[in-house]
């Protein structure tokens, strides 16, 4: 089917100002942009849409959504698709349930089986399973990089360790315990408090694929400072990662730049696939 009407949705939790706003700026980027939509679950959250290039290259770039793990649509990420179709990327917005309606894990195991029909559909759309990249930003972000760098996860779901070739996290979270920066714990994270560490990045370590890394110049300063920390610690334990500040950007900026075809971003991501051979 096509792309989801947002009004068909189960509510979410009301927007923040800053959640209003980017809203309603990435509907207005992807105004005109076609997708199609399928489903990998029963709730109408659970599904991903795919975006096909004319002449794929056969990467595929699976991305997840931000908005505080309370808020977002996979229909938000449809403005990246042009640029990165252009480039024979086939790109795919996973979606997946948000707080407080699920805890966590559940929102990222939602993303994990979101990855799940990618890798067993994505060939009938021009994509090549076995040159999967998986991003997000902000909240998508820290999914990407759980997805990317735990190995506890796959066999569950029947997917080789190794399913998620490199990480593209923008403006992601990494850390969740004391001492974070965050103003808060996160409604996501529920109760129990063990919950915070194993969401953790900087701790839970146990693969190491290629990670290409950004965030904006005037992002949330927390945010700053765990890129730079997850970037170190990542690099410490051998990892390859490479990152970018997306000059002039703030939280939201650096996500409406992933869609910028004259960008740095799109350059940087491309140059990237290409040299991992992705």
């Amino acid at each position: 089917m096509t792309l989801r009407d947002l009004a068909s949705y189960p509510s979410q939790e009301p927007f923040s100002e800053i959640g209003g706003k980017y809203h309603q700026r990435v509907q207005e980027l992807s105004e005109g942009v076609e997708g199609q939509s399928f489903a990998y679950g029963d709730d109408p959250y659970q599904e991903v849409a795919v975006f096909s290039a004319g002449n794929p290259s056969g990467t595929v770039v699976a991305f997840l959504h931000g908005g505080g793990w309370t808020n977002g649509y996979k229909e938000w990420m449809a403005f990246m698709a042009p640029p990165l179709n252009a480039a024979g990327i086939t790109f795919v917005s996973v979606g997946y349930r948000l707080a407080p309606g699920v805890s966590w894990p559940d929102g990222v195991l939602d993303a994990a089986a979101g990855i799940r029909w990618v890798y067993e559909n994505i060939a009938d759309h021009g994509g090549d399973p076995n040159r999967l990249v998986v991003g997000g930003h902000s909240a998508g972000g820290h999914y990407a990089m759980w997805l990317a760098i735990r190995d506890d996860w796959q066999t569950a779901y029947g997917l080789p360790e190794d399913v998620v070739k490199g990480t593209a996290p923008v403006s992601g979270v990494y850390d969740f315990t004391e001492g974070n920066g965050m103003p808060g714990r996160p409604q996501f994270l529920g109760d129990d408090e063990a919950n915070a560490l194993d969401a953790s990045l900087m701790f839970t370590l146990s693969r190491l694929p290629p990670v290409f890394m950004s965030w904006g110049e005037h992002d949330f300063p927390h945010l700053v400072t765990q890129a730079k920390k997850m970037k170190k610690i990542y690099q410490d334990h051998g990892g390859k990662i490479v990152s970018l500040i997306l000059e002039d950007c703030d939280h939201l900026g650096a996500s409406y730049a992933c869609g910028n075809a004259q960008g740095p971003w799109v350059s940087m991501l491309n140059d990237w696939v290409l040299e991992n051979k992705l």
